[in-house]
């Protein structure tokens, strides 16, 4: 599963922002590894008392939705208000741990909402009360780039699993290519077939991070899936 990937580490484009750094040269060795250990193995961490609060409080306007889109980790939820005008017929629920950046967002239209709780928390959450997502986002995540945090980034994270379970269209976005080439290769390893990594240049930003990290000149990229409900 090896694979190169060109070093892009200590490129910085004209708007001061750097690509994240690595030392890695291709896909984490033990990748494979982690990735079968989650899949064969459920994990038991007991929900954080808040997110539990927090779920319960939206779980009925949640669940009279038509639709519902996911916004994991929306930061300041300025894409959440991005997403709810490209998702008119959805509810559309940011999501984010931060209180400090969740109170730095703007207004929010009628159909997007936004919620402090940690992401892994209420993607269980969501799983166990059978939620049925029509597309979930996952922007600019942190790539947690050096090889001793593997297990922190999503893909090699033990609730993997549980994302892949919420089903629906998922679509990943980062300046690190190597982040989700390691997603695809994780995916495979669960059955699921998804896309390629593509480069991109968006015309109209969702995030924050996008409208920076373009504005500096890095290349991004982007992955979809879409995800079949095993719930």
């Amino acid at each position: 599963m090896k694979r190169s990937v060109p070093d892009r580490r200590n490129s910085i484009g004209g708007g001061g922002s750097r690509v994240p750094r690595s030392s890695q040269s291709g896909l984490h060795p033990d990748l494979d590894r982690v990735v079968r250990r989650h899949l064969d193995h459920a994990w038991r961490q007991p929900i954080r008392r808040h997110s539990q609060q927090a779920f319960d409080a939206l779980r009925s306007r949640v669940e009279s939705a038509d639709r519902l889109v996911l916004d994991s980790g929306c930061g300041t939820g300025r894409s959440t208000l991005q997403l709810a005008e490209r998702h008119p017929d959805a509810l559309v629920l940011g999501i984010d741990k931060s209180e400090q950046r969740l109170g730095k967002a703007p207004a929010m239209p009628t159909n997007a909402v936004l919620l402090r709780a940690e992401l892994a928390d209420v993607w269980r959450l969501a799983r166990s009360a059978g939620w049925a997502v029509h597309a979930h986002y996952l922007l600019y995540p942190n790539p947690w780039p050096k090889p001793g945090q593997l297990q922190r980034r999503w893909h090699g994270h033990p609730v993997f699993p549980e994302l892949l379970a919420l089903g629906g269209r998922l679509e990943l976005r980062s300046n690190f290519e190597l982040y989700l080439l390691e997603f695809r290769c994780a995916l495979d390893l669960a059955g699921v077939h998804a896309a390629e990594v593509v480069s991109f240049r968006p015309e109209f930003p969702i995030s924050p991070f996008e409208a920076k990290y373009t504005a500096s000149g890095h290349e991004l990229f982007r992955l979809t899936v879409q995800l079949e409900t095993n719930a």
